[in-house]
């Protein structure tokens, strides 16, 4: 598990494949030091909607794993996001699309597992 904060540089539309897989990519600009870095991170299947509730400018804490793959004998690396939350500037989200779990209830940190992620079941 990793995590990013910065402010939202460019929400892209969702893209969906023939095979019914869907996934859409946003960028985060992070204050890395002496020079920003542009982060792509991407979301996939039911979580595509998440970015519905942010827009361009929006400060973000995204939580994310490091995916890998190989096709045709290049190598691919993806920021694969899991959690996105409004960072410390208070964010750009209604409340309508809010993870937070209701009192009494685990959140999604709580519920996520490491060894709950089957890799073997990404399409790509």
């Amino acid at each position: 598990m990793y995590e990013a904060s910065g402010k939202i540089k460019l929400i892209s539309d969702t893209q969906t494949f023939p095979s019914g897989f869907s996934k859409r990519e946003f960028v985060v600009t992070t204050a890395d030091g002496k020079y920003p870095q542009d982060l792509k991170f991407e979301v996939v299947k039911d979580k595509c909607s998440v970015l519905d509730g942010y827009q361009e400018g929006s400060d973000v804490k995204v939580s994310f794993d490091i995916r890998g793959n190989e096709y045709n004998g290049k190598y691919y690396v993806n920021l694969s996001c899991w959690k996105l939350e409004g960072g410390a500037g208070g964010g750009s989200r209604s409340d309508e699309h809010s993870q937070e779990a209701p009192e009494g209830e685990p959140s999604a940190e709580d519920l996520r597992k490491q060894d709950d992620f089957d890799d073997d079941a990404i399409p790509f």
